[in-house]
């Protein structure tokens, strides 16, 4: 056979160089690369077995397409190769009625060699399946009409992407020379010797690129589970600032309304002292004013007594018996009961905030008392512009402060210190707590509501 030139290694790697390959033929060029090399060396050192010529003479002046039996014992290898996958060839063997299902992928490529020595039913399925593949490739070669042009348009393919279609199309075509043949071997040979290194260094590519990828991985992985644990930890962070708000602001109205009711008690108890003082100087005066009826009313009984004495000097023998003045004998009392409690007849109140379950306790114990019951619940449901009518029309207001908001709870305590309403704030809600609370209300301002 003839070997490549320089010139014709060096173009095969400046193709492989300037066009890639698909993994499938990287995978079969690489597979049979040492099956071509004994091919090759058998056919330039001694003669084969089979009687048949190797390469048939190039015909005259026919038509007819070479077929895959017809070409040397070098053509097939690197046609079932290249033109072909494994698989499919695997499939075409079983077809033919070859058995290789304990056979490896060397054997069975052996075997299929031996077959496209002679026109066998595996060889002529083998030219059926390539025509059917590659038959535009096929079509687009018959327009060349000599060897020259096939040679040239060999020249101009560049083994491209369909590479193995134009092999196929030129092995077969009727004008390809031994000459032509070899030559387009011999580069096929050359490029599966490139595509096997270039397989190689795509695998240590691979190896690195998986490697990468797997770091990579690790790092995400580990970059992942740092940032899952930084958003729980500001989850409970922020969870629990959320608690301590809510505690504070809990404590806030607790200690605002403390305030307000200790204001409230000092208020009373300044107007209680007041009003002791008040009473203190009225009885003072009602005693002194009564001090001087007593003396008034003695000196009239002493003057009467005087003049009847006098008049019955002057007519002995009458006695007479001294008139009193019924009018000066009386006395004044005392006004000394007990202040009147506070009368909610006909009076609305209006119970800002509580519990649900605990609404109807309130509207009982205030409609018992003769009284119109109102509720708001503090601007959890109800509207806060309902608020505002709402203490326009009460007389008393009672705040719950643990079940109010804050800016209902501020807006009620305004508006009873604007208007001088009363306002009683009750801690727990219940119906003793409410009572007390009346009771107190009723013991501050006795006289004031009545």
């Amino acid at each position: 056979m003839t070997l490549m030139t320089s010139n014709q290694t060096q173009l095969a790697e400046q193709l492989l160089r300037n066009h890639a390959l698909s993994r499938v033929h990287v995978h079969s060029a690489a597979m049979f690369l040492g099956d071509v090399m004994q091919h090759y060396c058998a056919s330039s050192s001694s003669p084969v077995s089979d009687p048949s010529p190797a390469v048939p003479p190039e015909p005259a002046g026919g038509s007819g397409r070479r077929r895959l039996w017809d070409m040397g014992d070098s053509a097939a290898c690197p046609v079932t190769g290249v033109c072909l996958d494994l698989p499919e060839l695997k499939k075409l063997a079983r077809k033919s009625g070859l058995s290789i299902d304990a056979c490896s992928d060397y054997e069975v490529h052996s075997l299929v060699l031996q077959a496209c020595r002679s026109r066998s039913a595996l060889a002529e399925l083998l030219q059926r399946e390539l025509d059917r593949r590659y038959a535009r490739q096929i079509q687009q070669s018959q327009r060349f009409k000599t060897t020259e042009a096939l040679t040239q348009a060999w020249a101009h393919t560049n083994l491209g992407a369909d590479w193995a279609g134009d092999f196929w199309a030129v092995l077969t075509h009727p004008r390809c020379s031994t000459e032509l043949e070899n030559s387009v071997l011999g580069q096929v040979h050359m490029l599966q010797h490139q595509i096997g290194l270039a397989a190689r260094a795509d695998t240590t590519q691979l190896k690195e690129v998986l490697a990468d990828n797997q770091r990579l991985t690790q790092e995400l992985t580990t970059t992942q589970q740092r940032l899952q644990s930084q958003t729980n930890e500001q989850a409970a962070a922020l969870e629990t600032l959320r608690t301590q708000c809510a505690q504070l602001r809990a404590s806030l109205i607790r200690a605002e309304a403390e305030r307000d009711q200790a204001q409230v008690a000092s208020l009373s108890l300044v107007t209680k002292e007041r009003d002791a003082a008040g009473l203190s100087r009225q009885r003072h005066a009602e005693g002194k004013q009564r001090l001087a009826d007593h003396n008034e009313n003695l000196l009239m009984r002493k003057l009467r007594r005087e003049a009847e004495a006098q008049a019955n000097a002057v007519r002995p023998g009458k006695t007479g018996r001294p008139q009193v003045d019924a009018e000066v004998a009386k006395g004044v009392a005392l006004d000394t009961s007990p202040p009147t409690p506070v009368d909610l007849r006909d009076r609305a109140v209006l119970c800002v905030g509580g519990r649900t379950q605990g609404i109807p306790i309130y509207r009982e114990v205030i409609e018992n008392r003769g009284a119109r019951f109102m509720h708001h619940d503090g601007g959890e449901e109800d509207k806060a512009s309902r608020l505002g009518n709402q203490l326009q029309a009460a007389d008393v207001v009672i705040c719950q402060v643990g079940c109010i908001s804050h800016g209902a709870y501020f807006r009620v305590k305004e508006h009873c210190k604007r208007t001088g309403k009363p306002c009683l704030f009750v801690e727990m809600p219940s119906r003793s707590a409410l009572e007390r609370a009346l009771h107190q209300m009723a013991s501050r301002n006795a006289g004031t509501l009545a």
